[in-house]
């Protein structure tokens, strides 16, 4: 693999408060990612004016609105019937609401826009499960994330946000054609900060992610182009050696 290819499968957060701040960091990786992430931060102080300029300084980059919806179906349905005007190539909506909420979004995208399912964020451990009194019955995280996996299939997700350290049991269960986005991505010198369970570029990729979310590994790095050129090597190493 080439790495003009490798790098499309990054996805940089575009984690700011202030929409030139945001445009900044489009203007300088625009050609070294694959696809700008806006989530909450940017989303909630800037609102859909936030992808409309993300989307005039990176013409033909796209967009992924990390939205996490997680509410009842009619009102989720409604919210991504507008987001999918905005003409996002990705949302997120949380499993943990059902198949229910998960087809309506689904349906509510008519194509148009990828719906991806969250399965278990990468901030949270097995220890965290129990305190917020998930089932015991999975045992472990990865039990957990295999069920809302299962979920996302049968509502008609295109795929699911995972860590890594899920990703390859998820790529074993649902074949090629289920797309596997992973966040928590450290180098292992990174300061961790506030995920838990998380792994390499190389290793999310080996194990079966098509997409990374890597935001502060590139942003605190001291040339962020330099950063963002290593990790695509990363990326191409791991498709070779895990034969595509």
């Amino acid at each position: 693999m080439k790495l003009a290819s490798a790098k499309n499968r990054i996805i940089f957060p575009l984690d700011f408060a202030s929409l030139g701040e945001a445009l900044k960091s489009v203007s300088l990786l625009k050609n070294h990612v694959g696809v700008f992430k806006i989530g909450l931060e940017l989303f909630t102080a800037c609102g859909p004016e936030a992808v409309k300029a993300v989307k005039e300084k990176a013409p033909g980059v796209p967009i992924f609105l990390d939205m996490k919806f997680h509410d009842i179906p009619a009102t989720v349905k409604g919210a991504m019937k507008s987001a999918a005007g905005l003409g996002v190539e990705f949302i997120t909506v949380h499993c943990d609401e059902g198949r229910g909420l998960l087809k309506a979004v689904a349906e509510a995208g008519a194509g148009k826009t990828k719906v991806l399912g969250v399965t278990v964020l990468t901030s949270l451990s097995g220890a965290d499960l129990t305190e917020i009194g998930i089932d015991p019955k999975y045992k472990t995280p990865a039990d957990l994330v295999l069920h809302r996996a299962r979920l996302a299939r049968l509502a008609g997700c295109a795929g699911v946000v995972c860590s890594g350290q899920e990703a390859d049991a998820v790529r074993e269960e649902f074949g090629r054609d289920f797309l596997i986005v992973t966040p928590g991505i450290r180098s292992a010198t990174d300061d961790v900060g506030d995920q838990k369970r998380i792994v390499t570029p190389y290793d999310a990729i080996y194990s079966g992610a098509d997409y990374i979310v890597v935001g502060r590994p590139i942003r605190n790095a001291k040339d962020p182009l330099i950063a963002a050129e290593e990790i695509a090597k990363e990326i191409e190493r791991a498709i070779e050696n895990r034969g595509g």
